[in-house]
C-alpha cells in the first residue's frame, strides 16, 4: 500500500509539470478530437457486405497526430499520460450530456437531441477500451521506431516513419477493438439484431487505417514543425528535466 501512495503521488507530480508544460492548443485539439470521435462514433457511414465504416474516423487521425507529436518531444510516457486524462475528461463530458438528455422539458421536443448526447454505454465502453489500447500501442511503436534513426533522429524522414507505421497499426487496432466489442458484442443484443460480421469489422479497420494514413501523410508536415518549433523554443524543458532527474536517481 506504502508503494502505491508513493507511486501515486509521484505520479501526479509528473502530470502536474507535463501539464504546465504542453501548448495549450495541442492539448485541447486532442482532448477535442477523443470527444468528437466518441459522439461521431454513434453514426455508421458505410455497411456492405465486407466493408463497413463508422463516423469516428473523420477524427480520429487528428488525435493519433496529437499523440505523435507529443511522443516525438515529451517521450511516450508522457503521451499515455496525457491518453489516460483525454480518455477521462471524455466520460466526464459523456456524463454531463447523459445529464442534460433525461432532464425533462416542454419546450419543444428534443427527442434527436436526447437521442444523440445520451449516448449508448456500450459505445462509450468500447470506444474508450479501445482508444486506451490503440494509444498506448501507437505511442510505444513511435518511440521504438524513432530510436532506430540514430543517425538522424530528429530528421523529416525519421519523424515520416516513426508516425505513418505507428499510425497506421494504432489506428487498425483501435478500429478493430472498438467495432469487435459494439457492433459484434453489444449490438446484436440492444440494437434489434443490428450487427456487424468480423470480416466487416476488419474490413473496417484495415480501410480506416488506410483513410486515416492518408489522412496522417497529409498534415504530418504540420506535426512535424510543430515538434520543430517546439525543440528550437525549449518548449516543456521543466518536464524533460525533471523527468531526467527522476531517472538519475
Amino acid at each position: 500500500m506504502t508503494k502505491i501512495k508513493t507511486w501515486l503521488k509521484k505520479e501526479k507530480k509528473r502530470m502536474s509539470v507535463l501539464l504546465r508544460n504542453i501548448p495549450a492548443t495541442v492539448m485541447t485539439l486532442f482532448v477535442i478530437s477523443v470527444v468528437s470521435m466518441n459522439l461521431l462514433a454513434n453514426k455508421t457511414l458505410l455497411q456492405l457486405d465486407w466493408i463497413a465504416l463508422d463516423g469516428g474516423i473523420l477524427i480520429s487521425w487528428l488525435s493519433f497526430m496529437c499523440m505523435d507529436i507529443i511522443t516525438k518531444h515529451f517521450g511516450p510516457k508522457a503521451s499515455n499520460r496525457i491518453s489516460v486524462l483525454a480518455a477521462a475528461i471524455n466520460l466526464l463530458t459523456c456524463l454531463i450530456f447523459f445529464v442534460a438528455s433525461i432532464i425533462p422539458s416542454n419546450a419543444n421536443d428534443y427527442t434527436a437531441f436526447n437521442g444523440i448526447f445520451g449516448g449508448t454505454w456500450f459505445i462509450l465502453l468500447g470506444s474508450t477500451i479501445a482508444f486506451l489500447s490503440s494509444a498506448l500501442i501507437n505511442n510505444m511503436l513511435n518511440f521504438m521506431i524513432g530510436k532506430a534513426f540514430e543517425k538522424n533522429p530528429d530528421g523529416k524522414l525519421a519523424y515520416a516513419m516513426r508516425s505513418y507505421i505507428s499510425t497506421f497499426i494504432g489506428q487498425f487496432f483501435d478500429n478493430f477493438i472498438f467495432s469487435l466489442i459494439v457492433f459484434v458484442g453489444f449490438a446484436p443484443i440492444f440494437w434489434d439484431g443490428f450487427h456487424w460480421t468480423v470480416l466487416q469489422c476488419a474490413t473496417c479497420a484495415l480501410t480506416g487505417a488506410v483513410a486515416e494514413l492518408i489522412m496522417e501523410i497529409v498534415f504530418s508536415p504540420i506535426g512535424y514543425r510543430v515538434v520543430k518549433r517546439w525543440k528550437k523554443n525549449n518548449i516543456g524543458k521543466e518536464y524533460l528535466e525533471y523527468i531526467e532527474s527522476e531517472n538519475l536517481k
